[in-house]
């Protein structure tokens, strides 16, 4: 298994909304993804560990490496990026293997 840990900050936060919508719309349903998450920093406890200085948190699950090589490039994962790449202030990826069930 490997999961896609995105975390998006954006010049317009209000925009964040829509950013999650077109994620699920055109993201979740690409052949390979097998877990799909997607929404803003929750409410937890302030702890030192704990960062929120981002405003969309995305998470996609595969089989394998190759899963995430096919939606990588894929035409719906262009077009999402298409849609919001001009509000991204930064985005940070976190990419790793493991998983069990």
């Amino acid at each position: 298994m490997l999961t896609h840990v995105v975390l998006f900050r954006l010049k317009a936060p209000t925009q964040a909304d829509a950013l999650i919508a077109d994620a699920t719309r055109l993201l979740r349903d690409i052949d390979t993804v097998r877990g799909f998450h997607v929404g803003t920093p929750a409410d937890t406890p302030d702890r030192p560990v704990v960062y929120r200085d981002y405003h969309v948190g995305l998470s996609v699950t595969f089989d394998d490496v190759a899963g995430h090589d096919v939606y990588g490039p894929h035409p719906k994962h262009d077009e999402f990026i298409a849609l919001h790449k001009d509000n991204f202030d930064d985005v940070r990826v976190f990419d790793f293997d493991g998983g069990a069930d």
